[in-house]
């Protein structure tokens, strides 16, 4: 029984919004979906859903990842709430909202597929249902921010990378282009990275070597600051 107190009060819905972001042929992508029922049915719309009374707003994000993707264990943090009365015209529902960041290599394509979504590039997103694409641009603005000191890779990259690839991936998150040099010597002076000794010889005539991260632990967890960009 709810007390007096709690029903002089309104009840809203709660629920999660999540900016899928991947990295495949050189460019960051989006994962969407067409929605599925009304208001706005077969609009483009970000991965989401609503939060069930037993369950957290982070365990539902991870059920519509888990629902969407295949997977279980995927890089998601909280990124912002999002409240205005009439952001959704079906009814009162607050949004929060998360960035989850999965490669796209592992991915379960075929249950990707079975939901209607696409990954799109995030320079040529579709037009987005209600306030979606504020959401998105929150979500991208924190993902920059994580990349500006944290080296991130671990989440988007294969396990063996090269450095330009690692260079290609930061330059999609922050749409502009770094100097070879000076980025390989800042990476490089992070020491998180280890050196393999195996080539990728499709960069150049003499190859590229590989490298990986030194341990679980790094990337969006490294303990040095890069100062991108």
């Amino acid at each position: 029984m709810l007390s007096e107190m709690y029903k002089q009060h309104p009840r809203h819905y709660i629920a999660v919004d999540c900016s899928i972001f991947g990295y495949e042929d050189g460019e960051l992508k989006l994962l969407l979906y067409p929605r599925g029922f009304e208001p706005s049915i077969g609009k483009w719309s970000l991965m989401g859903g609503f939060v069930q009374e037993d369950e957290s707003m982070e365990e539902a994000a991870r059920r519509v990842l888990l629902q969407t993707t295949g997977l279980k264990d995927i890089f998601l943090e909280q990124a912002s709430a999002f409240s205005k009365p009439n952001r959704d015209p079906g009814a009162r529902v607050i949004s929060m909202t998360f960035m989850a960041l999965i490669r796209i290599d592992i991915h379960d394509k075929d249950l990707v597929r079975e939901n209607g979504a696409h990954w799109w590039p995030i320079t040529k997103l579709p037009t987005l249902i209600f306030d979606h694409e504020a959401i998105v641009e929150n979500a991208l603005a924190l993902l920059q921010q994580k990349a500006s000191i944290d080296l991130i890779g671990k989440e988007l990259l294969p396990e063996m990378f090269t450095l330009m690839q690692l260079r290609n991936l930061y330059e999609a998150i922050f749409q502009k282009t770094f100097d070879p040099g000076n980025f390989r010597k800042k990476i490089l002076s992070i020491d998180i990275l280890e050196k393999l000794n195996l080539k990728n010889t499709t960069e150049s005539k003499k190859g590229a070597f590989y490298y990986k991260f030194k341990n679980s632990e790094a990337g969006m967890k490294s303990e040095r600051i890069v100062k991108f960009p």
